[in-house]
C-alpha cells in the first residue's frame, strides 16, 4: 500500500497527538506557574504579614484603636525622669522587653507608627544616641528626618524655635532633641504646647541637665539581666549600685539617679572633690524634696551617698557605672592629670575585686579607654554590659517613640 493511501487513516491519529501535546504543555505551563507563585508567596510572606501579625505581649494592641487603654501612658512628652513615676517606669521596661522579642525575629519591622514623621535635632555630636533613635523610628516604620546644626540654615542666623517650627511645618509628630545648653528640648515642648499642637517632644540629653533614655536603658540592661521574663522597678529594691566619674557634668548621672532612687536601689557617687562638690547633694535633694540629711554619707537610711575614695563606693556593690570625663564641658583645671585620675578612680578588673563576686560594670559611651575604664575589663564579657547597653538602647527608644506615637496615630 502507497504512503499516499495511508495518508487518510493516519490523520486523525495525527490530530489526536496534536492535541494531547497542546494539552500537556498547558497543564505542564500551569504547574510551573504554580511553583513561581509559591516561591514567591515564600519569599514575600513575612513582608506581606508584617502590617497585620500583633506585637507579642504589648501591653497594649497597637493595631486596634478600640484596645487602646486611656491610662496606661498619658505622659506628652518626656523631658525628665524626675517626675516619673513607677507605673511609667515598669510601662517603659515592659514595652521595651516586647520589642526586644520584635529585634529578634527575622523581620525586625512593625508597621506601629506608619504615616508618623520622627526628626531627630541633634544640634550636638553624637553617634550611640542619634544611630538608634533614627533606627528605632524606622523599626517603627516612621519617616526620619534628621538634623545637623552644622550643615543647617541656622549658620545662617535662623534660631532653634524657628527650626523646630519648620519641621512642625513638614508634619513632624515627635522631635528627638539634643542641645549642649539645658532646657532647649523644655523650651521647644512649650512652645509646640502654646501653638496647640500634638506634637511630642523627646529629650536626648540636654547640656548638664538630663539624659532619660540613656537612663532608661541602663535601667532596662540591669533588670532584664536580673529577670530576662519581666523586667521591672522593683527588681533593684536594695541593690547596691556606684556610679563614678564625672558627676558633676553628667547629665546621664543626673537622670541615672532619679531612676535607681525611684526603684528603691543604693545609690553611691564617686569622684574627686571637684567633680562631686557638696552642692550636688543639695541640688539633689532640692529636686527630688528629700531632706539632704538623708542624701549625705553615714545617714540612718540613706538612698544616696557621695564620696570621694573609690573604694567605700565599690564595696559590695551589685553594678558599677563608670562615666566617661567629659573634657569639653571642663571650664578649668579640675584633674592633675588624666593618669592619676586613672590610678585612683578608673575601674579595673583589680579594684573590681571590692564589689560582689558577679559585679557587672556599665558605660554609656563613648568609652576612654584607660582613663574610666582599663581595655581589658571593658572587653571582659563576664563583667562588661556595654555592648548590652547599645543593643538595649534600639528596643528602650522603640518603647519611647511608641508610647508618644502610638496615642497619634488613632486621635
Amino acid at each position: 500500500m502507497s504512503c499516499d493511501a495511508l495518508m487518510p487513516l493516519a490523520q486523525p491519529l495525527l490530530e489526536m497527538c496534536r492535541s494531547m501535546g497542546h494539552w500537556a504543555l498547558g497543564i505542564g505551563n500551569w504547574a510551573l506557574g504554580i511553583v513561581i507563585l509559591l516561591l514567591l508567596l515564600c519569599s514575600f510572606a513575612p513582608l506581606l504579614l508584617c502590617p497585620f501579625a500583633p506585637l507579642p505581649h504589648l501591653p497594649h494592641s497597637p493595631h486596634s484603636p478600640n484596645s487602646m487603654p486611656t491610662n496606661t501612658w498619658n505622659r506628652h512628652h518626656i523631658l525628665s525622669l524626675a517626675d516619673f513615676t513607677t507605673t511609667e517606669y515598669d510601662t517603659v521596661l515592659q514595652t521595651a522587653a516586647s520589642f526586644q522579642e520584635v529585634l529578634s525575629r527575622r523581620t525586625k519591622k512593625v508597621p506601629t507608627l506608619q504615616g508618623q514623621v520622627v526628626a531627630n535635632l541633634f544640634f550636638e555630636s553624637s553617634t550611640r544616641t542619634r544611630s538608634s533613635f533614627e533606627l528605632a523610628a524606622k523599626r517603627l516604620s516612621a519617616d526620619t528626618l534628621n538634623f545637623a546644626a552644622a550643615s543647617s540654615s541656622m549658620t545662617k542666623g535662623e534660631t532653634i524655635l524657628d527650626t523646630a517650627k519648620t519641621y512642625l511645618a513638614m508634619g513632624t509628630d515627635i522631635m528627638v532633641v539634643r542641645h549642649r545648653e539645658a532646657g532647649v528640648p523644655n523650651a521647644i515642648a512649650a512652645e509646640m504646647d502654646r501653638l496647640g499642637v500634638r506634637v511630642s517632644i523627646l529629650n536626648a540629653g540636654d547640656g548638664q541637665h538630663e539624659h532619660p533614655s540613656q537612663a532608661l536603658l541602663d535601667l532596662f540592661t540591669i533588670c532584664t539581666l536580673i529577670n530576662p521574663a519581666s523586667p521591672r522597678l522593683e527588681l533593684l529594691k536594695g541593690k547596691k549600685i556606684a556610679i563614678v566619674g564625672d558627676i558633676l557634668h553628667s547629665r546621664v548621672a543626673r537622670s541615672n539617679i532619679w531612676s535607681l532612687i525611684a526603684s528603691g536601689a543604693e545609690v553611691h557617687l564617686a569622684a574627686p572633690p571637684t567633680l562631686l562638690p557638696k552642692l550636688f547633694a543639695e541640688y539633689i535633694s532640692q529636686e527630688s524634696g528629700v531632706g539632704s540629711q538623708e542624701l549625705l554619707p553615714h545617714s540612718p537610711t540613706p538612698q544616696l551617698f557621695l564620696h570621694w575614695q573609690l573604694e567605700p563606693a565599690l564595696q559590695n556593690a551589685d553594678f558599677v557605672m563608670t562615666l566617661r570625663l567629659q573634657k569639653e564641658r571642663m571650664t578649668a583645671h579640675l584633674l592633675p592629670s588624666l593618669r592619676e585620675y586613672h590610678q585612683l578612680f578608673g575601674i579595673t578588673r583589680t579594684k573590681l575585686q571590692f564589689c560582689k563576686p558577679n559585679v557587672k560594670v556599665l558605660h554609656p559611651g563613648p568609652v576612654n579607654r584607660g582613663v574610666e575604664i582599663s581595655s581589658e575589663l571593658m572587653d571582659d564579657p563576664e563583667f562588661s554590659l556595654i555592648q548590652s547597653q547599645v543593643s538595649s538602647g534600639v528596643a528602650v527608644r522603640m518603647a519611647l517613640l511608641y508610647l508618644l506615637g502610638s496615642g497619634k496615630a488613632y486621635s
